[in-house]
């Protein structure tokens, strides 16, 4: 008899973990509690303009080849551009362009540092220094990064104007909460091991569209069922025993064979199944702490800039989208939406949201004076409290694998073992593993994860590292 397979959160790791098993033959029941898809990258409509609008603009990078297989999966790639170029901004002004050159991993950027503007020369030098240091460094975790920085003579200027600037966004945790692991996998994945790794990847349509019909239409086409605010008020087992049913929070239960919990880790204590919830497994979830991330969505009566985006150098905001840009709005319009994204955003706590427009403007305004001339149609904040889990050194020790204490229960999300601090591309990975445990018990062996971006022979040889990058591993351990 066909088994049934019943997947609790519809975020992107239960996207993927349900994408997976279906893509072997075994349809899912997917539910999730709210009524869309997607998790933390979802959209909603502003009631004033009556726009849909993402809570916070996501980004993938190269170096993300689950992600970007799920998406194939999908049938999603066109829904994606890539950037041939990023644009820092410097702390007076000046601009940047960030672009790779010919030469292979990890000399392709070479020339994009060395034209980054707002960094003296010495600075490029040490920061090539602690950069190979780092690459090579495999026995610094648990430790916090700005101590390590510090060991290798990186000052606290160049510390605030580029490690800063790219751990920020990326990890959205400030520099003494960031595990060297953590920082050592961006830099390291990310910029020196193939030329493609450090490419960005940006949504040319809401999330909504992204994560939302397009992947509700593909799973019902292969028999399977998604059903919104069909939220789960815990999974019941049999005392001793496996998983048996779901029971909704209408008193609804629904039996099942296999089951995979998706939910963010700090409700995982309260579905879990009874008899797991004092197991150290899911008590030490709540030591995990989570770090926010805000976006200020401004539209303006003008067009501001023509870039598509920016990355801020030694300011509040760390990024600037121009959506009107990225949408590929063309014609005639009367407003222009921008989103900032201001990461490890605590600084805001308590600073009304007026005060926190007005900072974003002003700064805005000393980089493009047109701001100035523009007119400030409408303003509102997202605040996602917990956007990410914290990086913070020993971390790792608190992350979970897949499979869970009861045979027929996996756990998946980006703070389960995946070997990336707290992405999509985590999250991809983490419903990838659990379907591939779901898979194994079915007698449906598959391997789903992919491989990571091959490490040039160049990165191998001047830096020591070896055929997979940073984590020299596909699967976490």
């Amino acid at each position: 008899m066909q088994k049934r397979v019943i997947v609790v959160g519809g975020g992107l790791a239960g996207l993927a973990a349900s994408v997976a098993i279906a893509d072997a033959g075994i349809p899912v029941l997917l539910l999730e509690s709210r009524p869309r898809l997607g998790g933390r990258a979802s959209s909603f409509v502003d009631q004033t303009t009556g726009e849909l609008i993402d809570n916070c603009q996501h980004v993938a990078m190269g170096c993300c080849t689950n992600l970007h297989d799920f998406c194939n999966r999908l049938g999603l790639t066109d829904l994606l551009r890539t950037e041939p170029s990023l644009t820092f901004i410097g702390p007076e002004g000046q601009q940047s362009r960030f672009a790779a050159g010919p030469l292979p991993a990890p000399l392709h950027l070479t020339g994009a540092f060395a034209r980054l503007g707002f960094l003296t020369w010495g600075e490029k030098l040490s920061l090539a220094g602690a950069l190979k240091a780092l690459a090579c460094d495999h026995s610094a975790a648990n430790r916090s990064f700005a101590d390590w920085l510090r060991e290798h003579n990186q000052s606290e200027r160049l510390m605030e104007r580029f490690w800063s600037v790219v751990l920020v966004s990326a990890l959205s945790e400030t520099l003494d909460r960031i595990d060297v692991a953590y920082a050592r996998k961006v830099f390291v994945d990310g910029f020196m091991t193939h030329r493609d790794g450090w490419t960005v990847q940006i949504p040319q349509s809401p999330l909504d569209e992204l994560y939302g019909s397009r992947v509700t239409r593909w799973l019902r086409e292969r028999g399977g069922e998604v059903r919104l605010q069909a939220g789960v008020a815990e999974l019941v087992a049999e005392e001793g025993g496996p998983v048996r049913m779901v029971r909704l929070r209408s008193g609804e239960e629904i039996p099942g064979d296999e089951f995979v919990l998706a939910v963010p880790c700090e409700r995982v204590a309260a579905v879990a199944p009874e008899a797991l919830r004092s197991h150290s497994v899911v008590t030490s979830l709540a030591e995990i702490e989570a770090a926010p991330i805000s976006s200020v969505h401004l539209w303006f009566d003008r067009e501001i800039t023509e870039l598509p985006h920016a990355v801020l150098v030694g300011r509040l905001s760390q990024w600037m989208f121009n959506r009107h840009r990225i949408l590929g709005r063309t014609g005639d319009v009367e407003s222009f939406e921008y989103q900032v994204v201001i990461s490890a955003s605590r600084m805001l706590a308590g600073e009304s949201r007026e005060d926190t427009i007005s900072r974003v403007v002003g700064e805005l305004s000393e980089i493009w004076p047109q701001v100035a001339q523009a007119r400030l149609q409408h303003a509102r904040i997202v605040t996602e409290h917990r956007a990410v889990f914290s990086v913070k050194p020993g971390t790792d020790s608190l992350r979970p694998v897949q499979q869970s204490p009861i045979p027929n229960l996996q756990f998946a999300g980006d703070w389960t073992q995946t070997g990336w601090p707290a992405t999509m591309e985590g999250a991809v990975r983490s419903g990838y593993l659990a379907a591939e445990n779901v898979l194994g018990r079915l007698d449906r062996p598959r391997q789903m994860l992919c491989d990571d971006l091959p490490c040039s022979r160049l990165s191998q040889w001047l830096l020591g590292l070896n055929t997979n990058g940073a984590s020299g591993a596909q699967r976490p351990e």
